[in-house]
């Protein structure tokens, strides 16, 4: 009966038109949409929020993050680390199968379960392979620089070795990058198990019409229970909708077609919210709104390579540094949505935020500074120009307009968004706008950005900040396990970082949700991902 009910489901999603499902089934249903293409399917490409959002529903790694970004079992049920040799030896459960596929029966592998099988420690061996193999060419290959060596012992234990000391080891294995994989449907598949995927997750994939709609359906085998020990998840189906045009997007959440929305778009910021970041009292009935601190510094960057008397002028650089008001800006373009970035360059949801003084707005502090410049140099016109791209527009006027008050001529150069960071990336912009979301939660992510070896274009410090005493106390950070212990190295090195000033940290970014109120347990965390499996819907 409930294999019949399935296909009735999956039946009535596929023929529906996107929003016209019937109302007494649409609490089976979670609607969002993607406004960016989903270019792939397979977890070893997943590189951005896009693809992470669904390779969540779909799959399953070792480990996994709760909302706090705590490290919690999810195949592996449990782990030793050894921290002398750098091993970790990871236990899993016995009780995770694949979702069911055609590509299992090629083998006649029908037991226990029809058209799947169970995962053994093998199917990781096989999954970080994919990673390294030079044919896949994997955008998550750098995941496995830090592993010297994996083998699976018994179908239950898998060992892995590090090459050195890496803490952040666990949390970068959350990534969906790390997700496990059938090598029968990898084989089966092909170049097409982007668009055939299969994984171990809460849904499993039912049909994909590129850029036109996307729906997953429930695992009636998925592992995890609830604490009622009730089996997750609890909703039927997922269905996604690519809709390019954010003002289209908030349109179809406003009718109720849509389950949620997130991020504040330019389009639709001053309809949903009131200057002070509180939800229109029109949308009340409709929504409520989550926010929470987003792993995301966004910044000004300042190319030391360069040989531009401001941009190699520490002096310089901290009256940028204290030239204008975070909160306001924060206030009036964002809506209040951001927190000033008046501490280090650790954004608020990590250990080592808060731990110190940043930069606050100080224009007559900035102007003496200016003046110690001029005086240092004899540059009595001091001038910068600021790279950008559209989007980030105002922000960078908001800058401009608080320099020019205090003498210092400003341009801003607005280039698309490739141009921007290709540029970045070779050292041809003295100042430009940038981001930073963490690919994994742990505050070295984003001191990495600052360690000399890591100079770009090979690797992320784009401002080619060279440092002896950050470096070696970055060195040191990587060999201590004890959480509160790296903390302390780090926030000396953000310290060091907010004294040498080669970054002008703008706003800590925040995570915001719009959802129908028919809507509960979707929750919200500092990386904004997507996870489903304890969504529940009311009629």
């Amino acid at each position: 009966m409930f294999r019949f009910f399935l296909i009735f489901i999956t039946t009535l999603i596929l023929f529906s038109c996107g929003n016209t499902v019937e109302t007494d089934l649409d609490h089976l249903v979670f609607r969002y949409n993607e406004h960016g293409n989903i270019p792939t399917l397979d977890p070893a490409f997943a590189r951005n929020p896009q693809a992470i959002w669904p390779d969540n529903q779909l799959y399953n790694g070792l480990v996994q993050l709760d909302d706090s970004l705590n490290i919690e079992p999810d195949i592996a049920k449990k782990w030793i680390i050894n921290d002398s040799t750098n091993t970790y030896t990871f236990f899993l459960r016995n009780d995770v199968f694949f979702h069911q596929n055609k590509a299992f029966a090629q083998k006649g592998l029908y037991n226990p379960t029809r058209y799947t099988r169970k995962v053994v420690a093998q199917d990781f061996v096989y999954s970080f392979d994919r990673l390294t193999d030079e044919k896949v060419a994997s955008s998550g290959s750098w995941v496995m620089n830090y592993v010297e060596s994996y083998k699976a012992e018994n179908d239950t234990t898998l060992v892995i070795q590090l090459k050195q000391p890496f803490p952040a080891f666990l949390g970068l294995l959350s990534m969906r990058y790390c997700s496990v994989v059938p090598k029968e449907a990898v084989d089966y598949y092909g170049n097409e198990f982007r668009r055939n995927p299969v994984g171990t997750g809460p849904f499993q994939f039912k049909m994909w019409e590129e850029n036109v709609k996307l729906v997953f359906r429930k695992n009636p085998l998925y592992f995890e229970k609830d604490e009622s020990g009730n089996r997750l998840p609890y909703l039927e189906a997922v269905s996604i909708t690519f809709l390019p045009d954010k003002q289209s997007e908030f349109l179809q959440f406003a009718q109720g077609k849509l389950d949620f929305i997130s991020g504040l778009d330019g389009s639709y910021k001053d309809e949903l919210l009131t200057t002070h970041g509180k939800l229109q009292s029109n949308y009340e009935d409709l929504a409520y709104m989550i926010t929470g601190p987003y792993l995301n510094t966004e910044y000004l960057g300042l190319f030391l390579g360069t040989n531009t008397p401001e941009i190699q002028s520490k002096t310089f650089r901290q009256a940028i540094n204290y030239g204008f008001d975070r909160l306001k800006m924060v206030t009036y373009l964002r809506n209040g949505m951001g927190i000033p970035a008046t501490h280090g360059f650790i954004p608020k949801g990590l250990p080592g935020y808060d731990e110190i003084d940043g930069y606050t707005y100080q224009p007559e502090k900035a102007k003496q500074l200016i003046e110690q410049y001029k005086t240092e140099t004899g540059d009595t016109q001091p001038e910068i120009i600021i790279g950008t791209n559209s989007q980030y527009l105002d922000l960078c006027e908001y800058v401009q307009r608080e320099l020019e008050k205090l003498g210092i001529a400003v341009t801003i150069d607005v280039m698309p968004p490739s141009t921007l960071r290709q540029m970045k990336s070779s050292g041809e912009l003295d100042i430009f706008r940038a981001s930073w979301i963490a690919d994994y939660p742990d505050a070295e992510n984003y001191l990495s950005l600052f360690y000399s070896p890591n100079f770009a274009p090979n690797g992320p410090n784009y401002m080619h900040f060279k440092n002896e005493t950050f470096d070696s106390l970055y060195v040191k950070s990587l060999s201590i396990s004890n959480i509160e212990e790296r903390k302390l190295l780090y926030t000396k090195m953000d310290s060091i970082v907010v004294d040498e000033a080669p970054v002008v940290p703008l706003f800590y970014d925040m995570a915001v949700r719009f959802v129908n109120k028919k809507v509960s347990g979707l929750g919200i965390n500092p990386q904004n991902f997507l996870i489903l499996k304890r969504v529940k819907k009311e009629k």
